[in-house]
């Protein structure tokens, strides 16, 4: 850290702008010189002068002065605020938001540290302005920005890693439901073979098929209630973790283009959804066959 608490990067961009504001500062007491020496190369021409003509003449010098010095003012303000315009667009490309506190700018104390700054930086050393910290625009810092960005994309990254691994939990579910699915399907045509080999059996035969019938099937309106709402489920976690790969993807398209890629392809999302709106169809027409079977009254 250097004299203004700052780091060496820093300090040197402050010791730029006072290298120009002492410039500034140099014209503008050479123009209020000038006016004096006009003064006295055009008025200052007798020995002897009225009150009058005395008066006049420092009324004509005051007015020329002040013009000048609030012009030299009035473009300092508009320096500042161009200056302070640098920072804070430079600040928003990293979406940092800067704050001033205008109190600290009457800090007598802090006011003497930067003049004897200043001195000791133009007066003792005479160092001049190397080339590469001479800068007409702001340019963003590698260590900073950079720093920022890579902490942004490695959460992202980890929050995408986290989405991936909920993503695959959610498709090892629906996997299960589709294999319950496919056991409750060949249980129903090894129940429609035992029908109808029992067929030819007698009365007493039929009504005990019959209530095993009722039986198997109020046990398999369960399980498929059971499975249609784990579907739901699945299907409002596929959803949402859908949104989720969205949003991430949204910020780091901002903060990286490379991940936007891996974002973009989500087939096993479509595919998952295929194969759900399959399983809703097969559902629909299992329970078209068991509705042929339910006895009549």
């Amino acid at each position: 850290q250097a004299e203004l608490g700052l780091n060496e990067h820093h300090q040197h961009e402050a010791i730029n702008y006072m290298r120009f504001a002492r410039f500034k500062r140099g014209l503008c007491l050479k123009t209020v010189d000038s006016c004096f020496q006009d003064l006295k190369d055009s008025r200052l021409v007798e020995e002897t002068f009225t009150v009058d003509e005395v008066i006049d003449m420092l009324d004509g010098l005051r007015t020329v002065v002040h013009s000048e010095v609030e012009s030299e003012l009035i473009n300092t303000t508009y320096t500042n605020v161009l200056l302070l315009r640098q920072l804070f667009s430079q600040a928003e490309k990293w979406y940092l938001k800067l704050q001033t506190d205008i109190s600290e700018l009457e800090n007598r104390e802090l006011l003497e540290q930067v003049a004897e700054f200043e001195k000791s930086e133009f007066t003792s050393s005479n160092k001049k302005p190397s080339a590469d910290l001479i800068k007409p625009k702001l340019a963003p810092l590698n260590e900073g920005g950079s720093e920022l960005l890579n902490k942004t994309v490695a959460c992202l990254q980890e929050e995408n890693e986290k989405l991936k691994m909920r993503l695959r939990t959610i498709e090892t579910q629906a996997t299960a439901a589709l294999d319950e699915k496919s056991k409750l399907e060949k249980s129903l045509k090894d129940l429609q073979m035992i029908q109808g080999d029992q067929k030819t059996n007698g009365n007493q035969d039929i009504t005990e098929l019959e209530n095993k019938v009722a039986a198997l099937k109020s046990q398999f309106e369960k399980t498929l209630n059971d499975s249609t709402a784990n579907q739901k489920f699945l299907e409002e976690n596929l959803v949402t973790t859908k949104h989720d790969l969205l949003k991430v993807q949204d910020q780091l398209s901002m903060a990286e283009k490379e991940l936007e890629k891996k974002f973009q392809q989500t087939a096993a999302y479509r595919n998952m959804r295929e194969i759900l709106t399959k399983k809703n169809e097969q559902i629909k027409d299992l329970r078209k066959k068991l509705s042929k079977y339910e006895p009549e009254d």
